[in-house]
């Protein structure tokens, strides 16, 4: 080459030179900082996949992050659901006590109702300091509201969960496609019965000594009348003894008054009622029921509720599904007639956003209603703050023990459904969920690691090949620089 301007050589060295010492550069930043992408020019289709996964990275670390607040809000009422649960049962024990008359002064069975009115207190407290965050948890303020509920059909309505469209109103229509029946028996006068008509009211027949045995749900009780006792002085005497049995009796009467038969009924509706009424000596024969001869058994209502059949005892009715979860009281006017109501849910409940994406999908949401003992009980036997000193049920007197009994029993079986739907909403949605979201994190991870971080072992090797190439190509370039000096030997 005898050309001096241009040295091409050297161009072309200080070309590679160039091009390996930024290859060297490029691996040096990815062994420095970890990533495989430091630029969208690294991998532009790779940045684009990198940054989706992170999205989805950022939205199921979140997920987590609510799955595991929800837990906690969940745990801390089912710990307050325990403190009063054990509080109940301290009041059962009072009332229980406090029926053993024969054995207690007038004065303990008062201090056992100040005491049950400290535990009434205790409740309350726990119900409305209860909270997390600043948020009650156990006063009515995470239940579900309600529009449109008719108060004389429903008696009483517990959400526990509604999947409510956003910013509209979830109808629901309660329709009674079956009526609820008590147990029923009867007896008129007249053939084999052993009843006589006798002027206005009919009788047992003369020289008819009867023992009846007449059972129910809450018991059963032995009758001995004589012949020509009246149908009247009969259903008088078995309704004294309904709290004990379970069954009350009514007289038949024609349209001019005349008393010519008995129907005996069991108080409550619903296949749990029964009346059996058989007469162990004497001639007392009713009307067969469904069960035999001398038994009959009530119906529970059939309900739908928009459409969809629910699980009915008597005249509650409850229904669980993934987009509604009601426990409703039916009237009895209601429960017993084919008729229908319809109410709106509104909002409210405890919403948790438990995906990893802002929709239905992830929002989960649970009713948690009011424990006070206002709410407490039931709409047949009454509520838990009727027991408190002044109250109807109160243990002062004596009457109403079984009442009571019957109150804290039911509040007794409300916690404790109300702790196991949380349990079973906190095992069977929120972990299960943060189970599988955490599954996730670990796989999207894996997937936004493969596309961006730097693989240690193959950006050593190829450093050390751009440090080798670097270092071959400088003394290529010094080679090429000198070139040009062998034109001088044409000069001598």
């Amino acid at each position: 080459m005898s050309r001096i301007n241009t040295n091409v050589p050297a161009l072309q060295a200080t070309s590679r030179l160039i091009g390996n010492q930024n290859d060297l550069n490029l691996r040096l930043e990815r062994l420095s900082s970890g990533f495989r992408i430091n630029r969208g020019a690294d991998d532009p289709a790779g940045l684009i996949a990198s940054e989706s996964l992170r999205s989805e990275i950022r939205g199921i670390t979140a997920a987590i992050d609510n799955s595991t607040r929800a837990i906690n809000v969940i745990s801390t009422a089912d710990a307050a659901l325990g403190e009063v649960s054990k509080l109940l049962l301290e009041i059962k024990g009072l009332i229980n006590s406090s029926t053993n008359s024969g054995a207690l002064s007038d004065d303990e069975i008062l201090a056992n109702q100040l005491q049950i009115d400290s535990l009434l207190e205790s409740i309350n407290r726990v119900a409305n300091s209860t909270q997390f965050n600043t948020k009650k948890l156990l006063n009515g303020e995470l239940s579900y509201t309600v529009s449109g509920q008719d108060g004389v059909q429903l008696q009483r309505l517990q959400i526990f969960g509604a999947r409510i469209p956003s910013g509209q109103t979830l109808p629901v229509t309660v329709q009674v496609t079956q009526s609820a029946q008590t147990a029923q028996l009867n007896i008129t006068a007249g053939g084999s019965s052993g009843l006589s008509a006798s002027g206005f009211s009919s009788a047992l027949s003369a020289a008819n000594n009867v023992t009846l045995e007449v059972r129910g749900r809450l018991g059963t009780e032995i009758f001995t009348f004589t012949g020509g006792t009246t149908v009247s002085a009969i259903a008088s005497t078995i309704s004294s003894f309904t709290s004990l049995t379970g069954v009350s009796a009514s007289l038949v009467t024609t349209v001019g008054g005349s008393a010519t038969g008995i129907t005996f009924n069991s108080v409550g509706y619903g296949s749990d009622e029964f009346v059996s009424v058989r007469d162990v000596s004497g001639s007392f024969s009713v009307t067969p029921g469904d069960q035999g001869d001398t038994e009959d058994r009530g119906r529970d209502a059939a309900v739908l509720f928009n459409g969809q059949a629910s699980a009915v005892k008597g005249l509650i009715a409850r229904i669980r599904t993934s987009g509604l979860d009601i426990v409703a009281d039916l009237s009895v006017a209601f429960g017993t007639t084919l008729s229908s109501s319809t109410f709106g849910i509104t909002g409210g409940g405890a919403n948790f956003q438990i995906g990893s994406q802002v929709n239905s999908d992830g929002l989960v949401s649970i009713g948690i209603p009011s424990i006070t003992t206002s709410n407490l009980g039931s709409t047949v036997a009454g509520f838990l703050n009727t027991i408190g000193s002044g109250g109807a049920n109160a243990i002062t007197n004596s009457v109403a023990h079984p009442t009571a009994a019957a109150i804290v029993q039911d509040a007794i079986a409300q916690v404790a459904i109300l702790s196991g739907r949380l349990g079973g909403f906190q095992a069977n949605q929120i972990e299960t969920n943060l189970n599988s979201q955490r599954v996730a994190l670990e796989n999207v991870k894996a997937s936004e690691s493969t596309i961006r971080d730097t693989d240690y072992a193959t950006e050593v090797s190829n450093l050390t090949r751009a440090q080798i190439l670097v270092q071959a190509t400088t003394q290529i370039l010094a080679l090429a620089n000198q070139s040009p000096q062998n034109v001088l030997a044409l000069l001598v």
